[in-house]
């Protein structure tokens, strides 16, 4: 029989929940790694059963976690990120030059094509590789010796590779978007990169056009049109329909654009969601109202998605990685909240319902379909 698992990486631990496929019960894990930030949970879509997630604290560091059971026990698998000394500098938020500091892992990406393979999205912006299922990391330098990397400078919550997608019919494509920095794509596994900034705005910089500085929070692809890209920028949700060459705007008439996590739905490459909040500076619903948006033409045209979800007093955040889908016939959408809740619609979004509540701030969300 399908099930469902939610991977949940928190402020102050990992969580995973599970369900059959009609997604009414569901069992909570305890929490685990308690008291460490867990920035990302994901699993291997070649091997369900093995997760990985990555752990962070201050006194400690960072380390990956891996699982081989699906969640139910972990081992640490490597700690072994460093940065070489000779790279150079980037800019820090005050204008003046930083050089490269490894802090954490932000993302991790595990292979289409090899299960002992896995992609990490580092702070400051790099890109590692694992061939050994996490013993040991590579960094792929092209990315950070970019001709760009210079001018790169953090957002408010650093300077991180977030967001890394393989393209499934062509594996050697890979899509990256660091904040704020832009986004870039490989066509070589992640040897070479190229900006892909064409159309992109953002009124926050000196030159609203130019190619570097753009501050990129999240992107989707669908795996049935991998050159549809979705983007949620910091203001503007954007679309590109030539594996980011070039960038048009699809805000249409959402009542804000600013936000974090964007989705698409797993059968429809046209229905896409996102969650609004009111501005960069008050990251929280408009009115206390927390509403899920979903376009269903691929963007402009956008309707409000409420019932089930709190329209009051709601001043919670949705993180850039806290939003996923799961691939059942009736697709369900996912996502957590800095309140500790995760909400989950069994039929695209129409309804809503709370599956776990009061747990610490979360910051990713997965979901596995499973047979």
């Amino acid at each position: 029989m399908t099930s469902v698992r939610v991977l949940v990486g928190t402020r102050k631990g990992a969580v995973i929940l599970e369900s059959d496929g009609s997604r009414k019960d569901w069992s909570v894990s305890e929490l685990t790694f308690p008291g460490h930030e867990i920035w990302h949970v994901n699993a291997s879509p070649l091997n369900s059963d093995l997760l990985y997630a990555s752990q962070h604290t201050d006194w400690f560091g960072q380390q990956v976690q891996r699982s081989d059971d699906g969640g139910k026990t972990w081992r640490s698998v490597s700690n072994e990120f460093t940065f070489p000394t000779e790279v150079g500098d980037h800019f820090w938020f005050d204008g003046t030059k930083k050089p490269w500091n490894f802090r954490r892992i932000w993302h991790l990406e595990p292979s289409i094509t090899d299960a002992e393979t896995v992609y990490a999205g580092a702070e400051d912006a790099a890109l590692f590789k694992s061939t050994d299922g996490g013993g040991s990391w590579t960094e792929l330098p092209g990315l950070r010796t970019h001709e760009s990397a210079s001018e790169w400078a953090p957002g408010a919550a650093g300077m991180g590779l977030h967001t890394l997608i393989q393209d499934q019919s062509n594996p050697e494509r890979l899509f990256g978007a660091i904040s704020a920095a832009g986004v870039f794509r490989s066509d070589d596994a992640g040897e070479t990169w190229e900006i892909k900034s064409n159309n992109l705005t953002s009124n926050f910089l000196p030159d609203p056009t130019a190619e570097v500085g753009h501050c990129i929070h999240k992107l989707a692809i669908h795996p049935d049109r991998p050159d549809t890209v979705y983007m949620q920028k910091h203001w503007d949700v954007m679309r590109s329909d030539d594996a980011g060459d070039s960038w048009h705007r699809i805000s249409g008439d959402l009542p804000t654009d600013f936000g974090m996590p964007i989705a698409v739905h797993a059968h429809d490459p046209e229905t896409v969601y996102v969650i609004p909040l009111k501005s960069d500076s008050e990251h929280f619903p408009l009115d206390g109202k927390l509403v899920v948006y979903r376009s269903k033409v691929g963007g402009n045209e956008w309707e409000p998605l409420t019932e089930g979800l709190p329209q009051e007093n709601c001043y919670v955040n949705i993180l850039r990685d806290a939003m996923a889908v799961d691939s059942l016939d009736e697709c369900g959408i996912y996502f957590g909240t800095t309140g500790g809740d995760i909400y989950m619609s069994p039929d695209s979004g129409d309804t809503w319902s709370p599956i776990v509540q009061s747990l610490p701030a979360v910051m990713s969300v997965e979901v596995q379909t499973l047979a």
